[in-house]
């Protein structure tokens, strides 16, 4: 994960472009990717693709020929989708298209002006503060025209048509936390399922922000409501807590589950409920889908000091966060795959587990006295309402032994699978 952080640090990615086909296809070395091109002018819902945004260089130069900011040392130099320029001018006409942070005056902003045409430079506020009265040389080598917007994805099919869906943005430039470490979680989370049976389908989105996923649910429209987990992903790659945000139906199965997953992992959580505003979750949430999708990161956006700015580099993340936030992963996949309901076939009463050998099943366990216990809670709570997960948060018992003693039950024929 590291190693594809470095590869895609460099590369100055927008919401379209070539920065993001180069991303792209640095991530389909390690997973197929179906690549979607969407031309400009295209109608997604309320929206409309923009056009395609493209830089070659950018610099301001002094009346001495010294490039006093240059794009090509760091990207976020140039006020993303800024418009072509070619001019001189003077310190006082320079200085609107000039963006800092006062209150971290050394540091480098991420800017954007995606549906406006504009132009600027982003700069440390102490860089500000040093220009001096001059003539000064701005060049901005881009192209904004009609081409497409760019996203990737895969779908792994599975025993049924149920979908998962796992999302997140690609559109940041160099910018590690935010969002190189879900890009390279995602990737890695893919690689696994690759190889694994799967019970449901997975679809994983590679998507610009905002644009991206409105455009992915407008071609997507009919099939959407095929998802019933999801999880917008950001943010992985601090040693922080892991922050989860509801669904905006507020008790999905993808809430119970990732609740559950975050409860039972070391250190502290923080789980908040949906609100209009943050990632693609909003998207996925907006009224007319509704979808069971929830924002799975650690700190939450815009509450660490390098957000969106220089400091969010390769020294901000660690390969110890990154493995950490793909464990959670793993877990709350072990249980969406294990989520299954069913249906007690002897409801009224305890069945007899001794005449059906399920007592000498267990006689010889370490844990014999915990899998009767587990046979009681699955037996009892099999009414087609809760799931192996919500036995499990009512139980306190691992989803291991709950589903080996659903399963053993199922063999027995006591409880059959339920679906609605």
């Amino acid at each position: 994960m590291i190693e594809l952080i470095r590869e895609l640090y460099p590369i100055c990615r927008s919401i379209t472009g070539n920065g993001v086909r180069e991303t792209l296809k640095l991530i389909e070395k390690n997973i197929p990717l179906q690549i979607h091109e969407i031309p400009t002018g295209t109608k997604v819902l309320d929206w409309e693709i923009p056009k395609e945004w493209n830089i070659r260089d950018a610099y301001i130069k002094d009346s001495s020929g010294q490039k006093i900011v240059d794009f090509r040392n760091l990207n976020l130099h140039i006020l993303n989708y800024s418009i072509p320029v070619h001019a001189t001018m003077s310190l006082a006409e320079l200085h609107p298209h000039l963006f800092s942070i006062p209150e971290k005056p050394s540091l480098v902003p991420y800017r954007t002006s995606y549906y406006t045409e504009n132009w600027g430079f982003c700069i440390s506020h102490d860089q500000l503060n040093d220009l001096k009265e001059d003539t000064y040389e701005v060049v901005i080598d881009t192209d904004l025209s009609d081409g497409n917007l760019t996203y990737g994805e895969l779908y792994l099919e599975g025993d049924l048509r149920d979908e998962v869906l796992i999302s997140t943005h690609i559109c940041h430039p160099s910018l590690c936390n935010d969002n190189l470490s879900g890009i390279a979680v995602c990737s890695s989370l893919a690689q696994e399922m690759l190889k694994k049976h799967r019970n449901y389908s997975y679809r994983f989105l590679f998507i610009p922000g905002t644009i991206g996923a409105i455009t992915w649910l407008a071609r997507n429209e009919t099939g959407s409501n095929l998802i019933k987990y999801g999880l917008v992903t950001s943010l992985l790659g601090i040693d922080s807590i892991f922050t989860y945000k509801r669904s905006r139906q507020g008790n999905a199965r993808i809430d119970r589950i990732v609740e559950h997953v975050l409860s039972n992992w070391p250190g502290k959580s923080e789980i908040i409920n949906f609100i209009p505003y943050g990632y693609d979750e909003r998207q996925f949430c907006s009224p007319g889908f509704n979808l069971p999708v929830g924002n799975l990161t650690r700190i939450p956006f815009g509450e660490y000091p390098e957000y969106h700015t220089s400091a969010d580099n390769l020294e901000l993340i660690s390969a110890k966060a990154l493995n950490d936030s793909l464990a959670v992963f793993r877990k709350i996949i072990e249980h969406i795959e294990a989520d299954r309901n069913y249906v007690n076939l002897f409801p009224k009463g305890e069945p007899q587990l001794g005449k059906r050998g399920l007592y000498d099943n267990i006689g010889g366990r370490n844990d014999s006295k915990t899998m009767q216990l587990a046979f009681l809670w699955v037996l009892n709570y099999s009414d087609g309402k809760h799931s192996l997960t919500d036995i499990c948060m009512l139980s306190g018992l691992e989803l291991a032994i709950i589903s080996e003693a659903a399963y053993l039950l199922k063999q027995k024929g006591l409880i059959e699978e339920y679906r609605n």
